[in-house]
């Protein structure tokens, strides 16, 4: 197993639907929240923060799958539990390795100003590779099964 291999191994690429396979429903945002047992202000919140990403219908309703449930669960534990704040969060994410995760490669890193930024999850900021498909960022996806992230939510910081 090469070093890029070995580092991509930490994360469950296959969490987003495959080309051809049928959509998962679309859930809407009241019913994420009362899912979850927040408001509907806080998901709006956590989508102005960049830290969660809603479809939205032609007319502006947010709408989630259950693809994004590990993901909002892992946030509200980040907040919760490991008492970070969006600054904290958002520097987290800010560290997944999107060149690996994405098939960029190491020479493609250095040359990235994306990859360069540790003050947002690459999908969060201006210059992302595709910022009109966000939702179905390889790199947002597989956030929330990223084993560092998962191992600090349950064990806090070092």
């Amino acid at each position: 197993m090469n070093k890029s291999s070995a580092a991509s191994a930490a994360f469950v690429v296959g969490v987003a639907p495959q080309p051809g396979a049928k959509a998962p429903k679309r859930i809407k945002i009241g019913a994420v929240a009362r899912h979850f047992g927040v408001s509907v202000d806080l998901l709006r919140l956590y989508e102005r923060e960049g830290l969660v990403i809603p479809l939205k219908s032609p007319k502006g309703t947010r709408y989630f799958t259950e693809l994004d449930y590990p993901w909002i669960e892992t946030v509200l534990r980040l907040v919760r539990e490991a008492r970070l704040n969006f600054a904290g969060i958002r520097h987290l994410l800010a560290l997944l390795p999107c060149w690996e995760i994405r098939g960029c490669g190491e020479s493609r890193k250095h040359e990235c100003n994306i990859a360069a930024d540790a003050s947002a999850p690459c999908w969060a900021l201006q210059g992302c590779c595709r910022p009109e498909d966000c939702y179905s960022c390889a790199v947002y996806r597989a956030a929330s099964q990223c084993k560092n992230l998962r191992a600090f939510v349950v064990h806090g910081p070092a």
